[in-house]
């Protein structure tokens, strides 16, 4: 399991992703190979990129996002 905290709100392309749910909110790509660029809460960057159906969490915690995805809906 992936987990990341960012102080800033991501923002999803509609091309990419669907937001398939609000409590808790989860986006879903639509397609392979989708990019998210996260900074986190130390400001280190991160490139993830995603198959095709896969996941992301964002659960809104004091002042940051805790981010968290399955670690198999991530490519290598």
């Amino acid at each position: 399991m992936g987990l990341l905290y960012t102080k800033f709100y991501l923002d999803f392309d509609e091309d990419d992703w669907n937001q398939i749910s609000n409590d808790p909110i989860i986006f879903q790509t639509k397609k392979e190979n989708v990019t998210l660029e996260i900074e986190d809460a130390s400001h280190n960057f991160y490139k993830l990129h995603f198959r095709e159906g896969g996941k992301i969490q964002m659960f809104r915690v004091t002042g940051r996002f805790r981010l968290t995805w399955n670690d198999d809906d991530v490519l290598d």
